[in-house]
């Protein structure tokens, strides 16, 4: 029904209704950011910093296997390089799962 054919006082209910479903909306806003009123801009370097070392330390774990395996058995492929790219994808993963595990904490509060 649109709404040409509604009396003046559907409108008005209408109305009512749709200013009531945005205050709440407004409101729900309101009381989850409160609950999440002590994650500042710390908490966003913090994350930061926890996403950063996710990916650092199986990069430089990665890059020494494959400096030792280099040293001890040379060959003509580089396995310095190939644990580099494997460090820098496991890092990818975890800091992906770190990522999702905020952004989920934050939706489900």
């Amino acid at each position: 029904m649109t709404d040409e054919h509604l009396t003046s006082k559907e409108r008005r209910i209408k109305q009512a209704e749709e200013f009531t479903r945005k205050v709440g909306e407004k409101e729900s806003r309101r009381m989850k950011g409160k609950a999440h009123q002590d994650e500042t801009v710390w908490f966003g370097l913090g994350m930061m910093g926890i996403v950063g070392w996710s990916v650092a330390i199986p990069t430089l774990i990665g890059t020494a296997i494959g400096i030792w395996i280099d040293r001890a058995w040379p060959s003509r492929f580089s396995w310095t390089l190939m644990m580099l790219i494997l460090g820098v994808a496991l890092g990818a993963i975890n800091a992906w799962y770190w990522v999702k595990k905020a952004r989920e904490n934050i939706i489900n509060d």
